[in-house]
């Protein structure tokens, strides 16, 4: 069955911007399953999918449910045409190697997550909060204290997590002033987005990169090669946050929040965060093993540490205030004993299922063998500065984790230097539109109107010469990389 040249033009385009021109003087090279109607269902499935995440603001759909029937329906399409040629044994094993990949990360993940619940329910995201708010700050100050805090925070608690705490603090704080509501949004979602670009557990698609072990054509991509983009991401950060400053209003806040104090064992569970981290590293760079296994051990330091806090437990008495008891000089813990499984039940499940529909899906596109033209066009024709541009302005329409995956299945033979840049493109280039990135979409949804898809895009030119500032100064400070 022949399908219209433009259909497959319009397919690519969606993949990635501008690659539609290129892609027309290749269409006959294309492999079988590729050229055949099976591999252009299995297309045009993966970007309905993608269409309606990024529709996630307006539908109410949540984003892993057409995800993981995109996986279940190319992945079918891919057995069928398999069986009826023979080649059902390979198609085996390419879905379990793209399954190998997505648990070693949704693992990783995992444990993140659980560090950070944790860290929650022992308050110390609400000292945070009450900490800033009683600081009698100017809004040009609570601008600048949330957007340094969000970008310092990303590093450890990834993007979309530290977005949301500070964002909290943004929408309480002055629940009535929609200027300095949208301005001090648009401020973390930068932030984050730029904060979470220059460490491997500042973001999920760093987080991919890291994990994948990457050997690129200079050496391999380890734990500290990321630190390498904390200049320019700071750029990317600093341009857009000192334009906005001059449109923020004036005055100065009255304190009007409690003091907090964090429950028993929050310092400590920090350092355990930490010491995960430093174990995963371990394992990565020093014994050559996959991280995943380092953070897994580093989860076994919270559940021993929770077994000490729950045989410990210090309850809140009845009938007395949270208040008037965490004033006391007597550690206290909740009214319930620490349970460390809870905090795994609350991790953000459709953040990994939607996470699995991505991997399997842009798997069984590589398969079938899109990926690897598309990979073609763009970094041996284009030249792997160029792709690496674009595929950051792509992730502000498509959200950085399709994107990123799409890279890390194509694979090209790329230096370190073209991997940080995409790594860096794809993180500050969600910061574009409010859409590109999961903070952006959370903080909209948790703004009641006052943060929007149309507030963020008058910013979008000032974010678009933050992210060419912060390429330009990568190709500059770390040309030794290339």
């Amino acid at each position: 069955m022949q399908i219209p040249r433009t259909i497959r033009r319009l397919g690519f385009f969606a993949l990635f911007p501008a690659c539609g021109g290129a892609y027309a003087a290749d269409a006959g090279q294309l492999p079988a399953m590729a050229a055949h109607w099976s591999g252009y269902l299995a297309l045009a499935t993966f970007l309905l999918a993608i269409l309606l995440v990024s529709l996630e603001e307006f539908t109410q759909l949540r984003k892993s449910k057409p995800m993981l029937i995109a996986a279940g329906v190319i992945w079918a399409l891919i057995g069928w045409y398999a069986v009826t040629t023979g080649s059902a044994t390979q198609a085996e094993r390419s879905v379990r190697q793209s399954l190998l990949q997505y648990a070693e990360l949704m693992l990783l993940i995992l444990v993140v997550m659980t560090y950070i619940n944790a860290l929650g329910e022992r308050r110390v995201f609400r000292w945070l909060r009450a900490w800033l708010c009683n600081r009698g700050l100017s809004y040009r100050g609570l601008f600048w204290s949330t957007g340094i805090t969000t970008f310092l925070m990303s590093p450890f608690l990834d993007n979309l997590a530290s977005a949301l705490l500070v964002g909290a603090l943004i929408l309480v704080i002055e629940p009535d002033n929609r200027r300095f509501i949208s301005l001090g949004c648009i401020n973390v979602v930068v932030a984050a987005n730029a904060g979470g670009a220059f460490s491997p557990f500042g973001d999920i698609t760093t987080l991919m990169v890291w994990q994948q072990d990457i050997q690129s054509s200079n050496g391999a991509l380890d734990f500290w090669s990321f630190f390498n983009l904390f200049i320019p991401a700071l750029i990317s950060f600093l341009i857009p946050a000192c334009a906005m400053h001059l449109a923020l209003p004036k005055g100065r806040l009255q304190p009007h929040y409690q003091p907090v104090r964090m429950l028993r064992g929050a310092r400590r569970i920090m350092l355990l965060f930490l010491g995960a981290i430093a174990t995963a590293v371990l394992f990565r760079g020093v014994l050559h093993l996959p991280a995943v296994i380092g953070m897994l051990t580093g989860l076994s330091y919270l559940q021993f540490f929770g077994y000490y806090l729950k045989k410990t437990h210090r309850p809140l008495e009845e009938g007395v205030e949270d208040a008037e008891q965490l004033a006391s000089p007597v550690p206290v813990d909740g009214r319930s004993p620490f349970d460390v499984f809870v905090r795994v039940g609350q991790v953000e499940w459709d953040t990994l299922l939607f996470i699995y529909g991505v991997a399997l899906s842009v798997g069984g596109l590589g398969y079938i063998g899109y990926m690897a033209t598309a990979s073609d066009i763009m970094y041996s024709q284009w030249g792997a500065t160029a792709a690496n541009i674009t595929v950051g302005l792509a992730s502000a329409v498509l959200e950085n984790i399709p994107t990123m995956y799409s890279v890390l299945t194509m694979m090209p033979n790329m230096s370190r230097g073209e991997w940080l840049l995409a790594t860096l493109g794809v993180g500050t280039g969600g910061s574009l539109l409010a859409i590109g990135s999961a903070a952006g979409v959370a903080l909209m949804g948790q703004s009641n109107g006052n943060y929007t898809f149309y507030s963020h895009l008058k910013w979008t030119p000032v974010i678009l010469l933050a992210y060419f500032a912060g390429i330009l100064a990568h190709l500059w400070l770390n040309a030794r990389l290339f």
